[in-house]
Order: C-alpha cells, then structure tokens, then sequence
C-alpha cells in the first residue's frame, strides 16, 4: 500500500487505515476460487466431501481436500470423523464461518447482478449493426 505524509507528519494509507488491512485479512481467508464456493454451500448445512465434490464439479479431489483443509485451519469450517465403517466425515460451517454469511450472500448478489450486465452488454454488442446511409 502506497503511504504519503499528512501535514502533521503522521503516515497515512489511502484514507482507509485499519479498515484496508481488514479486508486484506478477509479476502486472504477467502481467496481462490473454490473457498468461498465451499463456504457458500456450507451454509445449506452439514455435507459429506462427496457432496462437496459433486456441487463443485470442476473441482479436483486433491484441490477440495487442500481447500478444506486451509478452511479448518483457519477455523472457518469444522470436520467431524465418525468411528464408522466406512469412515463418515462431515463439514460445517464453524461459529466463524457462520458470522461469513451476510459477505458471502452479498458476493453471491453482486455476481448476479454483475453477470446479468455482463450478459446484457454482450448481447448488445452482437446486435447486427445497420448500416446508415449518407445524405448525398
């Protein structure tokens, strides 16, 4: 972050402080594309890694459990073994997580929205152009 001097001398960030590194540190719980996918589908509740896996088809096994595993470290979700044959492993999201909703949600009404420009604005440009003739 660039910083400049105040008149009294003080190092200022862009006007933003404490709230810009905030963000960083939110954004750095969330970056890459499949955490906050996970997160989202967390919040329909508890999920298998299979059921994970089939919401997130173009999600490779490893990726998933690599993302799952950074999401509980950074206490974001929970995983809970049962002693079962075979092994059941359930994901959820924790107390955290659960306090995400309301940026996850908002993310997931911006993309709406911003895909539907982004549709519009497509379409728009393909519209076969007509070609005006000039006043002789």
């Amino acid at each position: 972050m660039m910083k400049r001097k105040n008149g009294q001398g003080n190092d200022q960030g862009s006007g933003r402080g404490e709230a810009g590194c905030a963000v960083e540190v939110t954004l750095g719980l969330i970056d890459g594309k499949w955490k906050g996918v996970i997160l989202f589908h967390l919040q329909e509740g508890l999920l298998r890694f299979g059921e994970l896996r089939r919401k997130m088809p173009g999600i490779t096994q490893r990726m998933l459990t690599k993302q799952l595993r950074a999401l509980e470290e950074d206490g974001l979700i929970t995983r809970t073994v049962y002693p079962e044959v075979p092994p059941r492993v359930e994901y959820a999201l924790s107390q955290t997580g659960q306090r995400l909703r309301p940026v996850i949600d908002a993310l997931r009404a911006w993309g709406i929205e911003h895909k539907a420009r982004l549709a519009a604005a497509s379409a728009a440009s393909q519209k076969p152009k007509i070609a005006r003739k000039r006043a002789a």
